[in-house]
């Protein structure tokens, strides 16, 4: 069982950034094999992939983050990043990481919008940026 936990969320003015850190539990040999992604959810809203980033190197972006967000992960470190620029109050969510490994614990490299498709999900970091 892995666990994922998320920080460096908080309350930021438009314009503002953050940067959001998921640190995932296990050795570095079996982190390198996970597809990561970031997903986010705002009241009443459905849930959206912001950025995933598979373990062939694949990355994608949800179009209105695109060019304000940057996904990054250290493999030695165990640890996916979210850096986040000129951030807008619609991106005010709970943020979290996801990851899922490939068959038979083998190397993952899909690209999936669907939280359910991840097998595993951390309890997220609360992104606020008031109006």
């Amino acid at each position: 069982q892995v666990q994922l936990m998320e920080s460096g969320g908080g309350s930021v003015q438009a314009g503002g950034s953050l940067r959001l850190s998921c640190a995932a539990s296990g050795s570095s040999d079996t982190f390198r094999r996970y597809c990561m992604a970031w997903f986010r959810q705002a009241p009443g809203k459905e849930r959206e992939r912001v950025a995933s980033y598979n373990s062939a190197g694949g990355i994608s972006y949800l179009a209105s983050v695109e060019g304000r967000f940057t996904i990054s992960r250290d493999n030695a470190q165990n640890s996916i990043y979210l850096q986040m620029n000129s951030l807008k109050p619609e991106d005010t969510a709970m943020y979290s990481c996801a990851a899922h490994l490939g068959r038979n614990g083998g190397y993952c490299t899909f690209s999936s919008p669907t939280l359910a498709d991840y097998a595993y999900s951390g309890q997220g970091t609360q992104v606020t940026v008031p109006e």
